[in-house]
């Protein structure tokens, strides 16, 4: 039995123990016989809790830093009136409001209450138990139990860069046949003709067209479809590593939607893995408009290993999974000891049959850093920031010598600077 806030008088004088009454508490209570008497008969009077039934729905998936709502129906089989509080307990990184709520049921009767959302972290969030406190009708006793009832809630990545996109694909309209492409490379087929005007290069005119009409006729070409493009994440301890105020995976994630949007729009196709000494994510053989809602699945419920990567693991996994020639797309760190000593070895098996850019969020503070001036710590922060960069920039190199395109920018700038360099990599025909 449980004794509410109203009877802290009688708390301090003696009360009823939950459940069983001890021995050395029988003689103050028979001279509080009456009130005694009424907490019993109130707390007889409180619908039981064991009997109540629970069902729920709502929303079962979220963007991290929006809101979701769930519901929750209590349904009061017993022929009292439940006057509860009730408490839908959720992890604190749900953020739920609000915590605890009142609620009233007449016999036979349901009502349903909301528990509002508003996640902190991207995974699953799972309701652990519902717990509700049965009050009596004078409110001086009361009935408690907990139960299970289950439900989750899927957090998924903000997909912040989704704003970079329309003009992205402004941009990969202008490949797609509707302006004369200087050069022709592997990657590009023959589109149409169409009339010459002031501008063109003069190496794209139709000569054999223009002899047989009376107008200049130019070639145009468009970059080929169906295309292979493979996205690897690296899961590993690198990153874990924060980069201005998100971890380092969530800004590759965020650069790796961004592409998929855009690749998918582009006719080609992509998957993704997420790896770093086992497979910890797969996306593969999606169509163009099931691939983006599949990847943001996988990658909701995506954390750093605080393990090293297996590089020789990473690119044997890619190559299984790009038997023919591809664009594999690398998301990790430019760090220079996991780069020399891990993935330097293992690139010219990637190289040899793959076109393969190597992208990495760098960290805003250093560039920060850098700029210092004015103080002598200020001097040895600049003197270290410029150290970092250096080492960076020469980890880029080496990876260049190799064939590898890298694109390093700061978290906010990377699924930008990733959708570029795909763009740039089609528009030359390399793809």
């Amino acid at each position: 039995m449980a004794l509410t806030g109203r009877t802290a008088l009688l708390a301090a004088i003696g009360s009823l123990p939950v459940g069983i009454l001890a021995p050395s508490w029988t003689g103050m209570l028979a001279v509080n016989a009456p009130l005694t008497l009424a907490i019993l008969c109130d707390y007889a009077m409180a619908a039981p809790v064991r009997k109540l039934q629970f069902t729920r729905n709502g929303d079962t998936s979220v963007r991290l830093g929006d809101a979701a709502e769930v519901h929750l129906t209590v349904t009061n089989p017993s022929r009292r009136r439940l006057r509860a509080q009730l408490r839908d307990a959720w992890p604190p990184s749900s953020a739920q409001n609000p915590k605890r709520q009142k609620l009233t049921v007449p016999a036979g009767e349901r009502r349903r209450v909301t528990t509002a959302l508003r996640p902190t972290r991207r995974g699953d969030r799972r309701a652990e138990r519902v717990t509700v406190r049965s009050f009596g009708p004078l409110g001086l006793a009361a009935r408690q139990g907990n139960h299970e009832v289950p439900w989750t809630v899927r957090v998924l990545p903000p997909f912040t860069s989704r704003k970079h996109l329309p003009s992205r694909l402004a941009r990969l309209r202008e490949l797609d046949g509707r302006t004369s492409v200087l050069t022709r490379g592997e990657g590009t087929e023959f589109d149409s003709l169409r009339e010459y005007v002031p501008g063109d290069d003069t190496r794209s005119i139709d000569w054999r067209a223009t002899a047989r009409q009376t107008t200049v006729a130019v070639r145009t070409w468009r970059p080929e479809r169906d295309r292979h493009i493979l996205i690897v994440l690296d899961t590993g301890r690198t990153s874990a590593g924060r980069v201005g105020d998100v971890p380092r995976l969530d800004a590759a994630m965020d650069a790796a939607l961004l592409l998929t949007a855009l690749v998918s729009r582009a006719g080609d196709r992509v998957d993704l893995l997420a790896y770093d000494r086992r497979l910890r994510a797969r996306v593969q053989g999606r169509s163009a408009n099931d691939v983006l809602p599949a990847v943001v699945d996988a990658l909701a419920p995506l954390e750093p290993e605080l393990i090293e990567t297996d590089a020789r693991g990473l690119a044997a996994t890619a190559l299984a999974r790009a038997p023919r020639r591809s664009l594999i797309v690398l998301l990790t760190g430019l760090d220079a000891a996991p780069v020399e000593e891990g993935l330097l070895p293992v690139l010219p098996q990637l190289t040899q049959r793959h076109t393969v850019v190597v992208a990495s969020p760098s960290d805003p503070h250093v560039a920060r850093m850098a700029g210092t001036r004015g103080t002598i710590e200020g001097v040895y922060e600049a003197a270290a920031a410029t150290q970092t960069q250096s080492q960076r920039l020469r980890t880029a190199e080496q990876l260049q010598r190799h064939g590898v395109t890298v694109v390093d920018a700061s978290p906010d700038a990377l699924a930008p600077a990733l959708a570029d360099a795909y763009l740039a990599l089609k528009a030359a025909g390399k793809l």
